[in-house]
């Protein structure tokens, strides 16, 4: 289903100022959303994008006292406190991270009652869900699904399913995402300005699908990862404009750094097959092998085509040590 500009736009406004009677969440478990305080340990090689100290929500769920988040909040945590909505402070500890669907798991000794979670594959477009982040980032509020798609991210990411709504939250960061029984059905990750793709700006958000963690979170709590091999990671930057692959950035020290990579080069493909689209260069890139591969890219550099072979790692490895 497509949904058009009118009918997003309507139904955004519908779900922020009128009330909907088909939206049971007077009894949710709000207590279960608190705060997260981050500081990261000294150097973090995020703190230039993401801040060495750094706030956003996590979500007690299940029936182990876990917090689920958005796991950039906390990539090389030196030390987290969890804020629960009656102010006792309490130290977490990093259960897990999982980089490919970007969720976070953390444990500390939070006493409330948690939230359900739901199904994400049962959340439809134009249906009307409850925002919940802390209180000190806006509380909770409503917004309309106005679009189910792939997202591909500029940091080496692409998920299937990404949930976008509108009226964007600026403070998303974490927050639940809940469907009309109060259930958690998501969990926000980003300010977009297409949640709407109909080639002009529509801004909301995008939430990330419970249903990518149910088949992982028992990995997660035994080794603090998927126990996949990790994906070839090499360090980019990207955006796509007008059918073609564009670095953007390339993280110092990173294998396309060392390989030779640079800014403002066009990635025209992988291992001897052709890229136009982002995800086709992602699809190319962890095909081609696990982490510490060694991967083919063919690039425009300056009005020349070179070959350049980039020695992957893994993400996790690149990041300071830190405690999980």
């Amino acid at each position: 289903m497509t949904v058009s500009f009118f009918a997003a736009a309507l139904s955004a406004w519908r779900a922020a100022h009128l009330a909907v009677p088909d939206l049971h969440t007077d009894d949710v478990a709000l207590d279960a959303v608190v705060k997260l305080s981050i500081k990261a340990v000294p150097n973090a090689r995020t703190a230039e994008n993401l801040g060495a100290e750094r706030e956003g929500t996590g979500v007690v769920f299940g029936d182990k006292g876990l917090i689920l988040t958005i796991g950039y909040l906390i990539l090389e945590a030196g030390s987290i406190l969890v804020v629960a909505g009656d102010g006792r402070v309490y130290p977490a500890s990093v259960v897990g991270y999982d980089h490919a669907t970007g969720f976070g798991v953390l444990r500390a000794g939070v006493d409330c009652r948690p939230l359900e979670a739901g199904s994400s594959a049962g959340v439809r477009e134009l249906a009307t869900v409850l925002v919940a982040a802390h209180g000190a980032a806006g509380g909770t509020s409503r917004a309309c699904v106005v679009s189910r798609r792939r997202f591909t991210g500029w940091w080496e990411y692409m998920i299937d399913g990404g949930i976008f709504t509108a009226p964007p939250r600026f403070e998303h960061s974490g927050a639940a995402l809940l469907d009309a029984d109060g259930k958690l059905v998501g969990i926000g990750s980003l300010w977009v300005s297409d949640a709407l793709e109909i080639g002009a700006a529509f801004p909301g958000n995008m939430f990330v699908p419970i249903d990518l963690l149910k088949p992982l979170l028992d990995d997660i709590l035994a080794t603090g990862h998927r126990r996949e091999p990790p994906r070839p990671w090499l360090g980019v930057y990207s955006e796509e404009i007008q059918g073609h692959v564009v670095v953007t950035r390339v993280l110092p020290e990173s294998p396309a750094a060392r390989a030779g990579l640079a800014r403002g080069d066009i990635i025209l493909g992988v291992g001897g097959e052709p890229v136009g689209r982002q995800s086709e260069f992602y699809q190319r890139l962890w095909a081609s092998g696990d982490a510490g591969s060694s991967v083919v890219l063919h690039v425009l550099h300056k009005r020349t085509v070179r070959q350049l072979t980039v020695q992957s790692m893994d993400r996790m490895a690149f990041l300071k040590p830190w405690p999980i």
